[in-house]
């Protein structure tokens, strides 16, 4: 990987010269298996549960570092890639990545039809890089989710952890490889499971190609495959071609988990020839990475916009041999009870509950031959779309939010195919100040009326003891009224409910002080008055 942690210094005339120098695969007859259950290997090629190759052609995303840029995965989807590789953390080095987080990973992956390969991205490096975990620990990770992850193994391949070896000793990767693909399986894991190799995933120096064989018969299902990433020692066709030729003439199965084309200090990748192998051969490709990258050069896309694809970019999904060109999707989506119509639209959200930092939506159900399976909540800011949250049922609570902001919100209903229905109406709702709860009382009036609509005044006045510094004022009107302009304060009006910002001249109020609003607004023939007034969350006596 290029993001977030050193890569080992690499010589790359010296690495060319070892690479010539790796010990040839043997080839031998497959073990016995068990039965496949979704995506698993068959004579070194990765399946679906049809028996039809997968051939992944698909980026990487970094989730972990940015967890609210999962609107990424549709973006990715409508660029033509069938799959994704998504960067977690174990707690080890990162913030780990909750159970319920991955959950709503693997729902996204699965609403917009990607494979979803998981990954634990705390090991990289080890035996080098001080900072970085065991595959052991990150394996204890993997059987924390099982409860999330069983069931999915048509939708979900694990990775038990990214780059788990450095340069120093890499023979030590075999052991703990072996090991942690044991756990997993006694724990009663039947995924595909993905390894990735030493020297930082380069295996510049031939430990996984030499070793790849024990490895594999060490798991009881034969459901594992090998993952070689490659970026600067891989500057020449042969290299590229020698080693993936090894895996393929013996019959394992192998992939290219990471790449990179942009050249670095450490030399020139050819990526042209790691893309045309990989068509040739029929094995999977991931793209390192989506975007947020530390080094751009890498960035797929400039600041997560899929409308800003860099030369990067272009080369990957437009380029020869590139994803627009060579990947399908998996037969999961397509053959998944037949169902490929999407589910309705859900209703438009609105706004239960808002506090400074979270606001309750209610929607109305969407409708689907085969039944909904959930809904996804996002955040819009312009036209982008930031996932929230991901839930059953028709209410959900979007927390995490800013005090005295805006946010506006649509819902997306799913179905058990992994259909994803049109994005519902926008709801806009502003958070409260954040302040203390405030001892108020709130006159209303009405000092002016016209045919369809009338002038308001709001006197609030502050009955406590100490100043309110800050604050949101809310009421609900009883009739079709709305609010055009206000003034002393900022307005926003979702369905009935108003809610007010205080201004610089209006923003404290000392004690037994008033603040006066006056606002104009339409009405639909009847203007009733509001009785409930709500200042910081707290509710004021109307006078």
């Amino acid at each position: 990987m290029r993001s977030r942690t050193s890569l080992a210094p690499r010589v790359a005339a010296v690495l060319a010269a070892v690479l010539g120098l790796l010990v040839p695969l043997l080839s031998f007859a497959t073990p016995a298996q068990a039965a496949a259950t979704g995506l698993h290997i068959e004579n070194g090629r990765l399946l679906e549960a049809s028996g039809n190759d997968f051939v992944m052609r698909g980026v990487n995303h970094a989730h972990t570092w940015y967890p609210g840029e999962t609107r990424s995965l549709a973006d990715v989807k409508a660029l033509g890639a069938n799959s994704v590789r998504v960067v977690l953390s174990d707690g080890h080095r990162w913030t780990k990545n909750s159970v319920e987080d991955v959950a709503a990973v693997v729902a996204q992956c699965k609403a917009n039809r990607l494979i979803c390969v998981l990954e634990v991205h705390d090991t990289t490096g080890y035996g080098e890089e001080a900072a970085a975990g065991t595959l052991d620990h990150a394996a204890d990770y993997w059987i924390g989710l099982k409860d999330v992850l069983a069931g999915e193994e048509d939708y979900v391949i694990i990775n038990i952890g990214n780059e788990p070896w450095g340069n120093t000793n890499p023979a030590g990767w075999t052991e703990p490889t072996t090991a942690a693909v044991k756990k997993l399986r006694a724990a009663g894991f039947a995924h595909t499971i993905m390894v990735d190799a030493p020297n930082w995933g380069q295996d510049w120096q031939g430990v996984m190609r030499a070793n790849a064989r024990s490895v594999y018969d060490a798991d009881p299902t034969g459901n594992l495959i090998f993952s070689i990433h490659m970026y600067s020692v891989y500057d020449t066709a042969q290299e590229i071609t020698d080693y993936l030729n090894a895996f393929v003439s013996a019959r394992l199965p192998i992939l290219i988990g990471e790449f990179g084309g942009p050249p670095d200090q450490y030399g020139d990748p050819d990526e042209d020839t790691m893309m045309a192998a990989a068509q040739q051969l029929r094995l999977g490709y991931l793209a390192w990475s989506w975007s947020g990258n530390t080094d751009p050069i890498l960035d797929l896309a400039i600041d997560f916009d899929p409308t800003r694809l860099s030369s990067w970019g272009q080369r990957i999904f437009n380029g020869a041999n590139g994803i627009a060109a060579t990947s399908e999707e998996a037969d999961i989506y397509s053959s998944s009870g037949g169902d490929t119509t999407p589910p309705t639209a859900p209703g438009t959200p609105t706004a239960a509950a808002v506090t400074s930092s979270s606001v309750t939506l209610n929607w109305a159900a969407a409708t689907d031959s085969n039944g909904v399976t959930g809904y996804d909540v996002v955040r819009l800011s312009g036209a982008a779309e930031t996932a929230a949250t991901t839930t059953a049922g028709t209410s959900a609570t979007v927390t995490g939010l800013a005090p005295d902001t805006s946010y506006t919100f649509a819902v997306y209903a799913r179905d058990a195919a992994g259909n994803r229905s049109q994005r519902s109406g926008t709801v806009a709702v502003t958070t409260s100040s954040g302040g203390s709860p405030a001892t108020c009382g709130v006159a209303y009036r009405v000092a002016n009326e016209w045919p369809g609509g009338f002038q308001g005044e709001v006197v609030i006045r502050n009955t406590g003891s100490t100043a309110i510094n800050g604050w949101t004022l809310r009421w609900t009107f009883p009739g079709s009224q709305r609010v055009s302009n206000l003034w002393g304060g900022t307005s926003t009006q979702s369905g009935a409910e108003v809610s007010v910002a205080a201004v610089s001249y209006t923003a404290t109020i000392a004690p037994a002080g008033p603040v006066t609003l006056g606002f104009t607004a339409a009405t639909g023939g009847t203007n009733p008055s509001p009785t409930v007034f709500t200042l910081n969350d707290s509710t004021c006596s109307v006078v």
